[in-house]
């Protein structure tokens, strides 16, 4: 299967450096460096759109800009790309998250994916007014998902669950296309939900092995009700014309964490329930030491961001091999970010991507050449 490739709008903010936030950790000050207008994510949106990406993911959460709103506007701005949007299903009912769905799809042409998140943090759930826990949140994520998708299937919903309840629910117009379900999740209630209902399971960025064996898990789950969901990752991106440059800039990422706010950060996820979570501060243990966990795999962004906490970091050439080898364990999607976006969109579309698309692994949505020729770099 031909590769895909995502991009990320920094709603809470953008820089050349790190910004923080997410899971139970503060939000940096270096997020007001680019504050995210709809301006400027119009501009992220247009470049991913003009080098090849799909869709560009929108974060959820407190700390950050609604995702439905904010990618309406930049949906306006922009001609192609997809929104991959995320949002929390207990905060809104499933009958009116369908009809939003809808809607959204009629008045954009059909760009709309969902990244349903169940949410990991009790603390910043009761700020939402939802007192459930954790396990019971992903019980009501699938009651919440088998609503829609019979909804979007046209059908009438009469639900007696444990969490939620609906009576002769139905839509008026259903969406076209029916928009795809992205959802991620390590713990084994989220397991189920994705073998349920997910068309493509997300892992955040642990090493090969790792995912190997999350994909393994999910794709026997789903086997089980007969679905084979797609694989996609989610992972962070240095990439240059030389390694030397890469881990040069990573170099200056780390050396720009304030031991403090590290610190601070550390603390905060070391309180999440996030089974992902957890997974991924096993990762560098909250040391500025071993940070690269597996051939360009770097670990360092989790030092002061919750969520996706490692980056790809090399040369061109060397990025392309990491994809391929996550593309051979089944990974078919990759959603990817970088400080700054603007700048880090170009890199990527322009030095990984043709390296790809001569291999026969991808090529441009619109079928136009790739945005650059590979370069070789030249010692000096």
């Amino acid at each position: 299967m031909p590769l895909t490739f995502h991009w990320f709008l920094p709603t809470n903010g953008d820089s050349r450096d790190v910004v923080g936030g997410g899971h139970g950790s503060p939000a940096t000050a270096s997020g007001r460096d680019r504050p995210p207008t709809v301006a400027y994510l119009s501009q992220i949106a247009r470049a991913a759109e003009d080098l090849g990406f799909v869709a560009a993911l929108t974060p959820t959460g407190a700390w950050c800009e609604d995702a439905w709103l904010t990618t309406a506007m930049v949906s306006q701005h922009t001609e192609r790309l997809k929104f991959l949007v995320a949002f929390r299903p207990g905060f809104v009912s499933p009958t009116l998250a369908a009809q939003m769905a809808a809607t959204f799809q009629r008045q954009t042409g059909g760009r709309l994916l969902l990244n349903v998140v169940t949410g990991g943090e009790s603390r910043e759930q009761r700020a939402y007014g939802d007192f459930l826990d954790k396990d019971a949140r992903y019980r009501r994520t699938g009651e919440f998902l088998h609503v829609v998708r019979e909804l979007w299937d046209g059908k009438s919903v009469d639900l007696a669950g444990e969490h939620l309840r609906v009576e002769d629910a139905r839509l008026s117009r259903v969406p076209d296309p029916v928009p795809e379900v992205y959802f991620g999740g390590s713990s084994p209630a989220a397991g189920e939900v994705a073998a349920r209902y997910a068309d493509v399971y997300l892992t955040w960025g642990e090493p090969p092995a790792q995912v190997a064996e999350k994909i393994a898990w999910v794709r026997g789950l789903a086997a089980a009700h007969g679905r084979t969901p797609r694989f996609g990752i989610r992972l962070h991106v240095i990439t240059r014309d030389t390694a030397a440059q890469a881990w040069a800039e990573a170099g200056r990422l780390l050396d720009g964490f304030d031991p403090e706010t590290v610190r601070a950060v550390q603390e905060g996820l070391g309180r999440s329930e996030s089974e992902g979570q957890r997974r991924m501060l096993a990762l560098h243990g909250g040391s500025r030491d071993g940070l690269e966990i597996h051939p360009n795999l770097w670990a360092g962004i989790g030092l002061v961001r919750g969520g996706a906490g490692t980056a790809l970091v090399g040369s061109h050439e060397e990025v392309a091999e990491r994809i391929k080898e996550y593309h051979a364990l089944g990974i078919d999607e990759f959603v990817l970010s970088g400080y700054p976006h603007l700048e880090e969109a170009y890199w990527f579309g322009e030095g990984v991507l043709p390296r790809l698309a001569a291999q026969g692994l991808w090529s441009h949505p619109d079928g136009r050449a790739p945005a650059a020729a590979p370069r070789v770099p030249v010692a000096i």
